[in-house]
């Protein structure tokens, strides 16, 4: 069989045409008859299992062959689409999450979760825990507010005063000389 110009994909024309740089190594057929037979085989069982073996290895050829053809082919439906390996990936990651989000393991534990969540926001420790806290916060974005007031006015009262601006003077004459 002539597999170099053999097409084999039978779905477009010279899609199963082998590249130059896949190869195989055929069976050779000297070798194998210096080769003892199995005892208990007769000369005729022995040809018969030969011919299987060269009909299975050409039929392993031409599976790489159509294998090849395939990927080629997927290849450049891919190219044509836009899609990329990164693209692949991101399906490849989006489907395994999607597996994992629909798995009982994750669904039993996500269940479980629920639960607790339920049972803590509903207690009455958890409740006044929130309230306080929000009191807290309340209470110290007031303060803090508040302290930032008085500092921007105290900054400024001392920016006008006699003082502060004797001394401010006295640096711009240090710095530029007049």
């Amino acid at each position: 069989m002539d597999s170099a110009g053999q097409d084999i994909n039978l779905n477009s024309p010279n899609k199963g045409l082998l590249s130059d740089s896949m190869t195989d190594v055929p069976v050779d057929t000297a070798l194998a008859a210096q080769t003892p037979a199995v005892e208990g085989l007769t000369e005729a069982e022995e040809e018969e299992l030969r011919a299987e073996l060269a009909k299975v290895e050409e039929e392993i050829v031409t599976l790489r062959q159509v294998l090849a053809a395939k990927e080629r082919h997927c290849a450049e439906l891919k190219r044509k689409l836009g899609l990329s390996a990164l693209e692949g990936l991101k399906q490849n990651l989006s489907k395994s999450w999607h597996d994992v989000q629909v798995s009982n393991a994750y669904m039993r534990t996500s269940e479980k979760l629920g639960e607790w969540n339920e049972k803590v926001t509903q207690s009455d420790l958890y409740k006044k825990t929130q309230e306080t806290l929000s009191q807290a916060g309340q209470k110290t974005s007031a303060a803090l507010s508040t302290m930032g007031s008085a500092i921007s006015r105290k900054l400024g009262d001392m920016r006008n005063s006699a003082t502060f601006k004797s001394f401010e003077d006295r640096v711009g004459t240090i710095k530029f000389p007049q």
